[in-house]
This record gives structure tokens, C-alpha cells and sequence, in this order.
């Protein structure tokens, strides 16, 4: 796979990223290995946002959409917040570094195109759920999001995906329907077609986005703290007029803890994760990446009985157990990859 030379590099949050760790680095700076972890623990985090979300629900009378609205604001305001903070402080410490520069309009262009995809992304997967439900929603979102992320990727970006991991994708693919729809109950979910052409168009918006992270983190010109901070901006813009015919404000008798809950969420799940997300999708294979956020789904099952009383069933460990399995062997499969490649570029 083709490197490019970035003097700079930053991570999620804008500090620098120099230097490689055991895996090399690949792409814009960022190294594989610390570019999974990042995705890992964005994985996780994504997978608190649901719960908190009905945290929020139970407290208020705050709709789906306005609740994206001010996960996005807040995110938005908080990435901004970092990043002018990492700034000041590398002028403090008089660091002079030279970037590579990136032209103006192709950066406007990738500011937008992220931040358009990301909001179809949430906008869509919402009006799925709302159509035919949240397990229906969900398999058809998330399961549709690897399959379409793999096939972009061999055509566009050239990347193999080979024949472990297209088991590890059917592995895990296998394992979201199990656990979703058997977390469900069963056949008690009702497939309607609105709801899954909506989740289709979710699932391609969120493959839309994958890929052209990848793609722009592979030229080493795009700064991925750049991208998520100003992509937020876009997507707040896109929900403000949707948010604003629902209703912005919420009306409930504990606006201190709904203000946490919703700090929370554009804290964690939101600016936390996206940002770890941008910095790690720009140099591993896309199709591992949507496999290791599968891990949303696990994260959410395992809350939901361990703090929120649910019951565990088998399955939950049985789906649980296919995601986890699938994650690692791409996990492993990519951090080999990026160590013969290392070790072909020192020969040579």
C-alpha cells in the first residue's frame, strides 16, 4: 500500500503524531497499530451513546433529532475548543514545524463532503428506526455499511480484502443479526420497506464517509483533526432547521441531569469518538474499520444488562462472541500486514 511523506501528522485531537510505534506508521503519519486502537475505544464509546441517549428520553421530552442536533453542537464546540488549545500550546512551546500544505478548495471539498455524509449518516439511520424499528434499522444500517465499505475499497481504492477476511466480515455480519434480532426476541421485528430503504441509504452515507477518509489519509495532506471539527460545523448546520421544527429545547423537571447527560454525549460518544474515528480511518483498511465498529452494537448489549437490568441471553453472548472473534482476526490480520510492509520498505 502506498505511503506519502507527512512532516506533521496529528491524531484526533490535533496533538502531534510523529513517530511510529510497533506497527509502523501508514499514511498520513499515524501509525496502524495506535490507528486501530483509536477505532477500538471509538468502537466502545459509540456504544454509550444509545444508552445515554435513553437516559435523555426518560428525563424529558426531547425528540431523536434534536437530541443529534446539540450531540453534534456540542461536539462541534468542544473539538474546537481542543483544537485551539493544542495550538496555543505548541506556540508556547515555540515548536516550528512545516506541514505539507493542502490546497484550499480540496480541503473546503473533503470538510463538507464528510460532514454531508455524516449527517445523511444519522439523519437516516433515525427515520430507519423510525420506520420499522430499531433492530430491523440497525442490522440493515450497520450490516449493509461493511458490505458496501469492502466493495468501494477493492474498486476504488484498490484494497483486498482476502478470503479470512471475508470470513471475519460474514463472521461478523452474522454475529450483528444475531445479537440485534435475537436481543429482540425473535421474530417480533417487523421489516417494512420504507424503514430499509432508509437504512440502505444510512448504511451507504456511513460507507460514503469510511471511504473517503481513507482516500484523503492516504495522499498525507489531510489532517483528520481538521476534518472532524469542521465536519461537525456542517452537520449541526444540516440538523439546526429539523431540530428547530421539533423542538430545541427540552421540557423536564431535572435539567441538571438531562445538561449532563447531553454533556456526555457530546463529550464521549461524540467528540471523543469521532475524532478517534477520523484519525484511525485514514490509515486502516476500510473494510477493517467497519468491521471494529461493529463493536457499537457489543458495547450496547453489554451495558444494557450489565447497568440497565437487562437479561442476558444466548443471543447476546452468541452474537457478542462472533463480533469480538471477527474484530480481533482483522485486528490481528491488519497489524501483520503493516509489519511485512514495514520490513519490505527497510530492505528496500
Amino acid at each position: 500500500m502506498p505511503t506519502a511523506p507527512n512532516p506533521v501528522g496529528t491524531n484526533a485531537l490535533g496533538a502531534d503524531a510523529v513517530g511510529p510505534d510497533a506497527f509502523g506508521p501508514r499514511g498520513g503519519g499515524l501509525a496502524v497499530g495506535r490507528g486501530l486502537f483509536y477505532l477500538i475505544v471509538a468502537g466502545i464509546a459509540w456504544g454509550t451513546a444509545g444508552a445515554a441517549a435513553a437516559l435523555v428520553f426518560r428525563a424529558s421530552d426531547m425528540g431523536p433529532v434534536s437530541l443529534s442536533f446539540w450531540r453534534c453542537a456540542g461536539g462541534f464546540v468542544l473539538l474546537l475548543a481542543a483544537r485551539l488549545a493544542t495550538r496555543l500550546q505548541r506556540r508556547r512551546r515555540s515548536t516550528t514545524r512545516v506541514a505539507v500544505a493542502e490546497p484550499l478548495g480540496r480541503r473546503v471539498r473533503r470538510i463538507v463532503a464528510t460532514g454531508v455524509a455524516l449527517a445523511v449518516f444519522q439523519t437516516a439511520y433515525f427515520a430507519s428506526v423510525e420506520a420499522t424499528g430499531l433492530a430491523v434499522g440497525t442490522v440493515v444500517t450497520m450490516g449493509s455499511g461493511p458490505v458496501l465499505i469492502a466493495l468501494g475499497a477493492r474498486l476504488a481504492l484498490g484494497e483486498r480484502l482476502g478470503r479470512g477476511g471475508v470470513i471475519a466480515v460474514l463472521g461478523a455480519l452474522t454475529g450483528l443479526v444475531v445479537l440485534v434480532l435475537g436481543g429482540d426476541g425473535g421474530g417480533g421485528a417487523a421489516v417494512r420497506p420504507a424503514g430499509v430503504v432508509w437504512g440502505l441509504v444510512s448504511g451507504a452515507a456511513y460507507a460514503l464517509m469510511t471511504l473517503l477518509t481513507r482516500w484523503w489519509g492516504r495522499s498525507g495532506t489531510a489532517d483528520s483533526s481538521d476534518t472532524t471539527v469542521w465536519a461537525f460545523a456542517v452537520v449541526s448546520l444540516c440538523l439546526l432547521p429539523l431540530a428547530a421544527a421539533e423542538g430545541l429545547v427540552p421540557h423536564t423537571a431535572e435539567p441538571a441531569r438531562v445538561g449532563a447527560y447531553l454533556l456526555y454525549i457530546a463529550a464521549v460518544p461524540t467528540a471523543v469518538a469521532y475524532g478517534l474515528y477520523f484519525a484511525g480511518a485514514a490509515v486502516v483498511r476500510s473494510a477493517t474499520v467497519s468491521v471494529i465498529m461493529l463493536l457499537e452494537p457489543v458495547g450496547a448489549a453489554v451495558i444494557a444488562v450489565a447497568l440497565l437490568g437487562e437479561d442476558l441471553t444466548a443471543a447476546t453472548v452468541a452474537g457478542t462472541a462472533l463480533m469480538l472473534a471477527a474484530v480481533t482476526g482483522l485486528a490481528v490480520a491488519e497489524t501483520r500486514g503493516a509489519v511485512a510492509e514495514r520490513r519490505t520498505v527497510a530492505q528496500v
